[in-house]
């Protein structure tokens, strides 16, 4: 399953600002291995180191290596202002905010950094190490305000940057031949970043009030399958010891395919690998070629190379042999002791796919701009509900059925159903967007300025305050708590196919409660082929869309639904 990002969102938050930098703060002086730094203290009280590195810039020849030890510094460094993106297609938001125009490329090679948050006079704290999500081609660590999780819940929070795109997920026989260690043999250079950044925190996160022994990752959309590859990494193994996946995936991709060699990838990085060096391809030719050309091999349009225009196509999370086992994750669940057994959470939100159905003028029409109206409500409910099902089967079910089969019962599941956004003129947030794709990462960081400030206001308004405030209360204790101990605790109890997973949803629509039972394939086509909302040749669409986009073989769906 590939998994997208923000596309709706995007298209509305253009007004979102990066963060301004404060005024440094004496009182979070503090000396690292690397040097000594300063940070600020943030509104809510939280202190505040930003673009820490954590590893050398991966320029020149350290393009396609496995990161490097960051260099020390002389003197006392700002820890005050937002890293550098890494390089990326600028989009309508980051466009908006790098001031460049949609499809530019944006961005420095030099963006291994990361963000801490700590309340004031921390020590021996929990630390949860957040990893943005994406399709692991954009994001930055300053879309996540880590201040308020930390304040409340008294945690040390990290919010780590890692390589995108092409330069995160590249696999070629020329750069493996030109290692100098065994980790740059991989293809995830974007996972190595991330385990880099965990051997960071072992070694340095005393010093801002951390407990290195009580490690946890947590990620969403696309860092939620990252958090499932480092789950799977033997590179991995020590380094955390919970993992928290929203909205992630366990798919991985074979070498073969990733390099074009077989499957159905249109942009395999041997094919790509001609375009980067404009020449003879070797390791020198590659990591000379200039961003442009790297960026711009990987772009199509309508399944087909593009040399204008189009998006990013990359092969990620590659099963290398290296940062993930050439099996796959699914494979490495299946036991113990194949991958890093730590207390594990994983869910979804109930209506995924409601962030781009949104978008879909077949199923909704768009006016001025800002203006939703769904065509078919019966269509557009049924549609949504059976597309998120699919993810939370994907991300949910297949994943603690694994792990609890092959004998690791520390696993949780959750759905989160809050759909209670506001409304105006312009948009009905509770029909158009309910409980979508990303909604629930406000209430995790219990910070609502999240979406932009042209949508914030809709989405999350005083009508509906006093709810979704207890629910971000209770949703942040039961992520710290499973922190700190390895445990939610309270009524949230394991995984079992009669257990399933916790629904959290404010009091007004029932309260958080246990939803029993799993998620199959066969239960969601006899719920489709009997579905009376539905046509039959619309459930058919309805079919063809999810086979398309969640299966290689495109019969598994159909053969069930008769389609």
């Amino acid at each position: 399953m590939r998994v997208l990002f923000l596309t709706i969102i995007l298209a509305l938050a253009g007004c979102a600002e990066r963060v301004t930098p404060a005024s440094p703060d004496p009182g979070t002086r503090l000396a690292t291995a690397n040097g000594s730094l300063v940070g600020y203290v943030a509104e809510s009280g939280a202190h505040v180191w930003r673009a820490i590195p954590y590893a050398a810039p991966p320029v020149g020849d350290l393009r396609w290596r496995a990161p490097r030890p960051a260099e020390s510094w002389i003197g006392e460094r700002l820890a005050i202002f937002s890293p550098e993106f890494c390089p990326q297609l600028a989009n309508s938001l980051s466009a908006d905010l790098a001031d460049a125009d949609e499809g530019r490329l944006i961005g420095s090679e030099d963006c291994l950094y990361l963000d801490i948050y700590a309340p004031p006079n921390a020590a021996n704290l929990p630390v949860m190490m957040w990893i943005h999500g994406g399709s692991n081609t954009w994001g930055w660590a300053d879309q996540y305000d880590g201040s308020q999780l930390a304040m409340d819940q008294n945690v040390i929070i990290v919010v780590v940057q890692y390589r995108l795109g092409p330069l995160g997920f590249f696999s070629h026989p020329e750069l493996r031949a030109d290692a100098q260690n065994d980790r740059d043999e991989a293809a995830n250079f974007a996972i190595l970043d991330q385990i880099a950044a965990l051997e960071w925190i072992q070694g340095n996160i005393d010093d801002f009030g951390g407990d290195a022994d009580t490690v946890t990752i947590f990620g969403e959309s696309a860092g939620g399958h990252n958090v499932a590859a480092l789950l799977g990494s033997p590179l991995a193994t020590g380094l955390f010891h919970r993992a928290i996946i929203q909205s992630g995936s366990a798919s991985t991709i074979s070498v073969g395919d990733a390099e074009g060699l077989s499957g159905n990838e249109v942009n395999g990085t041997l094919q790509t690998a001609e375009r980067i060096a404009t020449g003879d391809v070797t390791a020198a030719s590659l990591r000379s070629a200039s961003l442009n050309n790297v960026f711009s091999a990987f772009r199509v349009e309508d399944g087909v190379y593009s040399d204008s225009g189009g998006s990013i196509d990359v092969p990620t999370v590659i099963a290398d042999g290296i940062t993930i086992p050439e099996g796959g994750l699914m494979q490495a669940f299946s036991s113990p002791d194949t991958f890093n057994a730590v207390p594990v959470i994983t869910g979804t939100n109930r209506d995924e796919v409601k962030l781009y159905n949104g978008l879909n003028p077949d199923l909704v029409a768009r006016h001025l701009g800002l203006f939703f109206r769904v065509r078919d409500s019966d269509l557009f409910e049924a549609a949504s509900e059976y597309q998120s099902r699919i993810w939370a089967i994907n991300a949910v079910d297949e994943i603690a059925n694994a792990m609890t089969a092959g004998g690791h019962p520390d696993v949780w599941a959750y759905r989160f159903d809050w759909d209670e956004g506001g409304n105006n003129i312009f948009l009905d947030s509770a029909t158009v967007f309910g409980a979508m794709h990303s909604m629930e990462i406000p209430f995790v960081f219990n910070t609502f300025e999240f979406f932009g400030s042209r949508l914030d206001p809709i989405v999350f308004n005083d009508a509906n305050a006093d709810g979704r405030l207890a629910l971000a209360a209770e949703m942040g204790g039961y992520w710290a708590r499973f922190a700190r101990q390895g445990d939610p605790g309270d009524s949230w109890t394991r995984w079992s196919e009669e257990s399933g997973r916790l629904r959290f949803d404010t009091p007004a629509s029932g309260g958080s409660a246990m939803l029993a039972g799993e998620l199959t394939l066969e239960g969601l086509a006899a719920d489709v082929s009997n579905d009376a909302r539905l046509s039959a040749e619309e459930r058919c669409a309805i079919v063809a869309a999810m086979q398309g986009r969640y299966f290689d073989d495109t019969n598994v769906l159909s053969s069930l639904t008769d389609c």
